[in-house]
């Protein structure tokens, strides 16, 4: 049995993982629930799974949760503080990290500091400080587990190669809802139409930053520390099917690849039951079903956030954190009508050309870079506005 932390579990990833848990209550039990405002859904998590604590990000919400849940035997907290504390409750075997975007990272010290399992959906602690997260779990000999399916599908097809030199890995694509589209129309484009993936089902801003290729950047600078890789040894490939969900090749030339349907449920419960594969009943992939499977390479022209992705990390040092800060206030501002689709990668550029690099960063650089590439980002959004 399995004691589980889900932190954002009101989001796409936690509650897809709350139905693996639910399905599976011989193997896993839930220790901890944190969300950031959606108290409704939390108190009915709460009242369902019956955690040993619940945290509710937003102070302002506590009384609500506390109230809602005073019958309980759940101990509530509230604040960002609180859910960097509950990581490392002794009881706590497994903590999977769904919190959207920077407020994962020091939860995600934490957790690795106290020893335990870390299942990372946050991608974001990666891009910002994939070097130290790296260093730190190799010091503490804690598992890094990846949730997201192109990741989860590199790890499932190096097991039994781990003595065997990758030569690149391939990371696919959809293309988001605009692949093929002319810079003129993704000027045009509204957070209505972005907000429409066509193979995934997301949370908001990740499904924006899907639409950009900005996702799909995160994940390079995220494979590059997952797996050790060098920038020249991660390509794109795009796949509008989704069924395909990355491939590793070899020094000999063959190829490895993980297929299934595109249901975040499979690599959720891959990374929770792990080493084991458990049963399910989720849907399987008929090759009758897609007679064509197709291929292109991706549009960094007028996508330029991926682009943006591999500067990066060839700069190296806290260039990525800055290149995430700026994201969240542009992928915001575009959601809140304020720039143009096109404007965020603008943005995401100009505040990385302004960023000073720091070679080897430390935790505390980290949160100034974070601080400063927000401010220029809130600056050039209100210049745009």
């Amino acid at each position: 049995m399995k004691n589980i932390a889900i932190l954002g579990s009101t989001g796409s990833i936690g509650t897809q993982a709350l139905e693996v848990i639910e399905k599976n209550p011989d193997r896993f039990t839930v220790e901890v629930l944190t969300a950031n405002n959606n108290t409704k859904l939390l108190i009915e998590q709460a009242r369902q799974f019956r955690p040993n604590v619940v945290v509710i990000a937003n102070e302002e919400k506590y009384d609500e949760v506390r109230d809602a849940l005073a019958s309980e035997p759940i101990k509530v907290y509230a604040g960002a503080d609180a859910v960097a504390q509950v990581v490392s409750m002794g009881s706590v075997d497994l903590v999977l990290t769904a919190m959207v975007g920077y407020s994962g990272l020091l939860p995600t010290i934490n957790a690795i500091n106290a020893g335990k399992t870390i299942a990372l959906a946050n991608k974001e602690t990666m891009v910002v400080a994939g070097e130290l997260i790296v260093r730190l779990a190799n010091e503490k000999k804690v598992d890094i587990l990846p949730v997201d399916s192109e990741h989860s599908a590199i790890f499932q097809c190096l097991a039994g190669e781990f003595m065997n030199p990758i030569e690149k890995v391939i990371l696919t694509c959809s293309g988001g809802p605009f692949h093929g589209r002319t810079a003129k129309e993704l000027r045009a484009v509204t957070p209505e139409d972005a907000l429409k993936h066509p193979s995934w089902d997301m949370g908001a801003k990740i499904t924006i930053d899907s639409a950009s290729l900005m996702n799909k950047g995160f994940e390079v600078i995220e494979a590059k520390w997952l797996f050790g890789l060098k920038p020249e040894q991660i390509d794109v490939v795009v796949h509008p099917q989704s069924i395909i969900h990355s491939l590793v090749e070899f020094q000999d030339g063959a190829l490895k690849a993980q297929l299934g349907m595109p249901d975040m449920r499979v690599p959720i419960q891959y990374a929770l039951a792990y080493p084991e594969r458990l049963a399910s009943d989720f849907p399987r992939f008929r090759f009758s079903d897609y007679p064509t499977l197709t291929f292109d390479t991706p549009d960094t022209e007028n996508f330029r956030n991926l682009a943006l992705s591999y500067e990066a990390l060839h700069q190296g040092g806290n260039i990525a954190c800055s290149l995430n800060a700026s994201n969240e206030i542009a992928v915001k501002a575009f959601l809140d009508r304020k720039i143009a689709f096109t404007e965020m990668a603008c943005i995401n550029e100009a505040v990385m050309m302004k960023t000073s690099l720091v070679n080897e960063p430390s935790y505390e650089d980290y949160v100034e870079t974070d601080r400063e590439a927000r401010e220029r980002a809130v600056s050039l959004v209100n210049e745009n506005s």
